[in-house]
C-alpha cells in the first residue's frame, strides 16, 4: 500500500515525523502503520541481540481505570495480581471469557494507587468492549490516555542488552527489575519509563509527548542506540520466544496452552475464567503447548505442519530468520502435541518440497 493510501490517523507519530525528511516503508503492524526498516537487517538484528535499538512504540494504548471499585473490578477481569502490585510494578495479563478462552491481553501497571491498562491498538477496541461489558454496578471508568488530544503522548522503545547503558548516557534513570517504572523529568517534559518483561534483552518503554518526541529519538540515538524498524522487532520476538496475541495466541486456546505462567495468578481470587484456570491446575495437563523452536533448513510459513515418525506432532505458529556474521539462525513459535513435546526429539517440516528439522528449546537463546 503506498504510504500517501493510508489513513493519517493509523500513522504513529514517529512515522510521520520520519515521513517529513525521508522515504520510509511503512508496515501495518499491532494496529497501527509504522516503519518496516530503518537500516539494512543485519545491523538492526545486531542491535537488538547485541547493542541498543531504539525503534517505535507508537502503536501502544495507555487506558486509566478510575474509580472507586477499580481495584477489585479490574483484578477480577485480569489472570494476574492486581490488589499486590507494588506501587510502581506491573504485570502482564491474560483476559479471558467465562469459558476461559483468551480474549486478549494486557499489561497492568500501577502508580501508588492509580491504575493503567497497556495494550495494543490492534486489541483495544475489542478489550475495551468486552471490558466495558462487565461495568455493570461498579464505580469504573476506563479512560483512554494515548489518544486524548489534551496528553498526546506516544511511545518510543529500546531494546537490546545495551539499553541501560544508553539511558544512562542520556542522565535518565534505569529500572534494576523488569515490570517497573519510574517518571523522570527530562528537557521540560514528563518522562514515563517502564521496562517490561524480556527474555534475551532488556526492554525499556518511554513514554513522552509528541512535542518531545523528536528530542527524545535524537537523543537516544546519540546515546549510542541503532534505529530499527518492526520487521527485525518482530523477528526478535520470535527469537525470544515471546508470543503475539492473534498469531501465536488464539481465541480458542486456554491460558496453560499458552506455556505463558508469568500471566497467571493462582491465590489472588475470583476473575472470569477462573474455574477452567483452576480445573487445569488441579489436573495438572493439557494436551497441547505453545513451545520455542530453533529450526535447520528454509524459513517455514505460519500454518506449516511439524511431524515427528511421520505422525502429526503440531503447527508452527510464527517463525523468522535472523542474520548475523557467523550465519543466519532461524527459529519459531510452534504448538505441540503433548505426546510430541514429551519425547524430545527432533521435529520434521516442509517448504515447497524442502525437508526441515525444529529442535525444542529449553530457554530462549543467547546472541551474546
Amino acid at each position: 500500500m503506498s504510504d500517501l493510501a493510508i489513513a493519517a490517523s493509523s500513522i504513529t507519530p514517529l512515522a510521520a515525523l520520519l515521513l517529513q525528511s525521508r522515504p520510509v516503508s511503512l508496515r501495518d503492524y499491532r494496529g497501527a502503520h509504522t516503519p518496516q526498516e530503518l537500516d539494512d537487517r543485519a545491523a538492526e538484528t545486531a542491535a537488538l541481540t547485541t547493542g541498543a535499538a531504539v525503534h517505535d512504540l507508537g502503536w501502544l494504548r495507555r487506558v486509566a481505570v478510575r474509580g472507586e471499585d477499580r481495584f477489585r473490578w479490574l483484578s477480577g477481569m485480569v489472570t494476574n495480581t492486581v490488589n499486590d502490585l507494588p506501587e510502581q510494578g506491573g504485570a502482564w495479563n491474560l483476559v479471558l471469557n467465562a469459558q476461559g478462552r483468551i480474549q486478549g491481553d494486557l499489561t497492568v501497571w500501577r502508580d501508588a494507587d492509580q491504575l493503567e491498562i497497556e495494550l495494543e491498538a490492534a486489541q483495544a477496541e475489542k478489550l475495551l468492549t468486552h471490558l466495558d461489558h462487565f461495568i455493570i454496578m461498579d464505580d469504573v471508568e476506563l479512560v483512554q490516555l494515548s489518544v486524548d488530544p489534551a496528553s498526546a503522548e506516544t511511545a518510543i522503545g529500546l531494546t537490546g542488552p545495551k539499553a541501560a547503558e544508553v539511558l544512562v548516557r542520556a542522565g535518565l534513570p534505569t529500572l534494576p527489575q523488569p515490570m517497573t517504572h519510574t517518571h523522570a523529568e527530562w528537557n521540560g517534559f514528563n518522562l514515563r519509563i517502564e521496562r517490561g518483561f524480556g527474555a534475551s534483552a532488556e526492554h525499556y518503554t518511554l513514554w513522552i509527548a509528541q512535542a518531545g518526541l523528536v528530542k527524545l529519538w535524537r537523543m537516544l540515538k546519540a546515546g549510542g542506540a541503532s534505529p530499527v524498524g518492526c520487521e527485525a522487532l518482530e523477528a526478535f520476538r520470535i527469537a525470544e520466544g515471546i508470543p503475539l496475541y492473534g498469531l501465536d495466541i488464539a481465541e480458542r486456546d486456554l491460558p496453560q496452552e499458552t506455556s505463558q505462567m508469568r500471566a497467571l495468578h493462582f491465590s489472588k481470587g475470583c476473575y472470569l475464567g477462573q474455574e477452567i484456570v483452576e480445573r487445569i491446575h488441579s489436573r495438572g495437563s493439557v494436551h497441547r503447548h505453545l513451545r520455542q523452536l530453533e529450526l535447520e533448513g528454509p524459513l517455514p510459513a505460519a500454518g506449516a505442519e511439524l511431524t515427528l515418525d511421520g505422525a502429526a506432532a503440531g503447527t508452527i505458529t510464527s517463525a523468522a530468520e535472523l542474520p548475523f556474521a557467523t550465519g543466519p539462525r532461524r527459529f519459531a513459535l510452534a504448538m505441540l502435541r503433548g505426546e510430541a513435546e514429551a519425547k524430545n526429539q527432533p521435529l520434521v517440516y516442509a517448504v515447497d518440497g524442502a525437508a526441515g528439522t525444529a529442535r525444542l528449546l529449553a530457554e530462549p537463546p543467547s546472541f551474546l
